[in-house]
């Protein structure tokens, strides 16, 4: 049940984490400058953690399997994917975005199953339907562009979904904390390559933000920050499957800020996708069923 009570504080700070990262990546310019300083900031945060926990002794003992498995979550997970999404979100409406990587579940579902011998009862595939569901009704979507937005976003979410693959393998015998800092810390190099090669003069950028600016690039880091040390907690107690079915929920905490901050207001809509979420929600949770030991001798 710990792995389930971590998966639900991530949704709930992934849906405060959507919300705000609405505003910030549209007064923000260009994706790939606001991604990078905001994921190297991230780095330089958890980097400090292990630094400070003792934990970093740990990596001198990791084995070169253990290794290569950071640094493809780095790069499969903490770059190229936050480019994308990013970048597509900046270029697609809102409820499109979100209906694209709430289809996470279904990519780690037909990735988990085979690999990670995960097992998924018909009940909790009745659970996850409804969750997505719950998405697709809420008002202003008028359907997919399959715009250059979208398939950016799309790919984005495929590579966060073969990241969990990873993570669940390496995190059997590898520190959350440690996962992290390779995560964000090679991701956040390769990000920041990429913006002084394409963004001219990031420096004089960065001193010519505004206080808002600057609010919201340190609001949206503590958010990420938050996010991934609990996702890979999360993920290291319990299955890839439940923890991303999860976090599908995250939908509902992103309403009710834009109902108390935005609309002011709750209608019958919103109203029926609480309803299907937290029922598609108590299903998935109360029809888990065993899942095998892990194999961690083998990978992809």
């Amino acid at each position: 049940m710990q792995g389930i009570y971590l998966a639900l504080l991530t949704a709930v700070i992934s849906g405060i984490s959507i919300f705000v990262n609405k505003f910030a990546v549209d007064a923000i310019k260009p994706a790939l400058y606001f991604t990078s300083v905001k994921n190297l900031a991230v780095a330089f945060l958890i980097i400090s953690i292990v630094l400070a926990t003792g934990e970093w002794r740990k990596i001198v003992r990791l084995t070169k399997k253990e290794l290569g498995y950071l640094v493809l979550i780095g790069l499969v997970g903490g770059s190229l994917p936050f480019y994308l999404y990013f970048t597509g979100l900046s270029q697609t409406p809102a409820i499109n975005a979100a209906l694209i990587h709430k289809t996470l579940v279904f990519w780690v579902m037909l990735m988990a199953i085979p690999l990670l011998k995960e097992k998924v009862s018909k009940w909790q595939f009745v659970g996850v339907l409804m969750l997505f569901a719950g998405n697709t009704i809420v008002g202003g979507f008028k359907g997919f562009k399959f715009s250059q937005g979208e398939l950016m976003l799309l790919v984005a979410t495929v590579l966060w979904a073969v990241e969990n693959i990873i993570a669940k393998k390496v995190l059997a015998t590898v520190s959350s904390n440690i996962v992290t800092a390779f995560r964000m810390g090679l991701g956040s190099v390769v990000l920041m390559s990429a913006t002084l090669i394409t963004v001219p003069q990031v420096m004089q950028k960065s001193l010519n933000l505004n206080g808002q600016q600057y609010f919201l690039i340190g609001l949206t880091v503590l958010f990420l920050l938050a996010y991934t040390t609990t996702w890979y907690r999360a993920l290291k107690h319990a299955p890839a499957v439940v923890v991303t079915s999860v976090l599908v929920s995250s939908t509902l905490i992103t309403n009710i800020l834009s109902a108390i901050f935005i609309t002011h207001g709750w209608n019958v809509t919103l109203t029926a996708q609480t309803v299907l979420i937290v029922a598609g929600l108590a299903l998935f949770s109360r029809n888990s069923v065993p899942t095998a030991k892990l194999d961690t001798s083998t990978i992809l």
